[in-house]
């Protein structure tokens, strides 16, 4: 994973940088699509924060980068603050065009698996999320592992 984002600059909650590679390397990372004037993206992402703070919690090298399709950098960062305490692509970034299309994204939200050269590990995580994620968050960790170590 870390190759993908090696180099470039990811941001957090609190609007501090990282380096996308230090910050991904060795984890598990799941592209979050999503804008805060999606309905659907706001009924979504409790869903996703609780089952990033479960796999926080529990230890699992896990990371969300969020992709954000929102129209103004205002609208990202008030919809930023009430998300999970994940990476974002900063506003405007080229990589958001080039990942939509790279990712095959028609509509958000969308929630993909990437390997570690950024390659689709598993296209369908938010329906996945959704019905996994709450009751066998651990085991649906663990199936994307098992996905990953297959590449």
């Amino acid at each position: 994973m870390a190759q993908l984002f090696a180099g470039t600059t990811l941001i957090r909650q609190n609007g501090d940088k990282v380096d996308g590679g230090e910050a991904l390397k060795g984890k598990v990372v799941a592209l979050y699509f999503s804008a805060m004037w999606c309905g659907s993206c706001r009924q979504f992402a409790p869903k996703l924060k609780r089952f990033y703070e479960a796999m926080k919690s529990s230890g699992k090298d896990f990371e969300i980068v969020w992709v954000s399709r929102d129209r103004a950098e205002e609208d990202l960062m008030e919809y930023f603050e009430q998300a999970g305490d994940w990476l974002a692509i900063p506003f405007g970034d080229e990589r958001i065009q080039e990942y939509l299309k790279k990712y095959e994204v028609p509509t958000i939200p969308a929630l993909k698996i990437i390997g570690p050269d950024g390659e689709l590990v598993d296209a369908d995580a938010r329906n996945q999320v959704q019905e996994k994620g709450k009751e066998e968050p651990e085991a649906l960790y663990n199936e994307w592992v098992a996905k990953i170590d297959a590449l």
